[in-house]
This record gives C-alpha cells, sequence and structure tokens, in this order.
C-alpha cells in the first residue's frame, strides 16, 4: 500500500482524503504507461478551464486512457 506511513502524518481527515486523491491519480498514471509529472500538469493545466460541473461529460478527456490516446503529454516535458 502506498500511503500507509505517509496516512501517519495527515493533520486531519480532509488531508488524508487529499493525499489519497493525489495518490491514486499518480497510480492511475503509471499503470497507464504515462509520466505522472506530465499527466498531472496537463489536468491542472486544462480542468480549471473546463465547465466540468456543468458539463460531466469533459473528465472522459481527463482518463489517462484517454490523455494517452490523443498524445498531448507528448508536447509536456
Amino acid at each position: 500500500m502506498i500511503g500507509r506511513k505517509n496516512f501517519l502524518f495527515a493533520n486531519t481527515p480532509r488531508g488524508a482524503r487529499a493525499s489519497a486523491i493525489m495518490f491514486s491519480i499518480i497510480e492511475m498514471a503509471k499503470e497507464n504507461g504515462l509520466n505522472p509529472y506530465a499527466y498531472l500538469t496537463y489536468i491542472f493545466q486544462n480542468a480549471p478551464n473546463w465547465d466540468i460541473r456543468n458539463n460531466p461529460d469533459y473528465l472522459q478527456f481527463l482518463m489517462p486512457s484517454d490523455v494517452k490516446d490523443s498524445g498531448v503529454l507528448d508536447k509536456i516535458h
């Protein structure tokens, strides 16, 4: 388990939840053969600009499999 020891140092339940989400995103990227740094960069650059609350279908564009197939990470170093 990747986060077991890291969660010992979470000061709040919300902090532990945030850490778990980040670990999950990073591990999903790895499992799909993506560079985690490039994948997180892609998410942080694009997700704030999309109206995901009113268009939940946009979440599909953030999934590792769609990102990998689109080739957009080839441009991020």
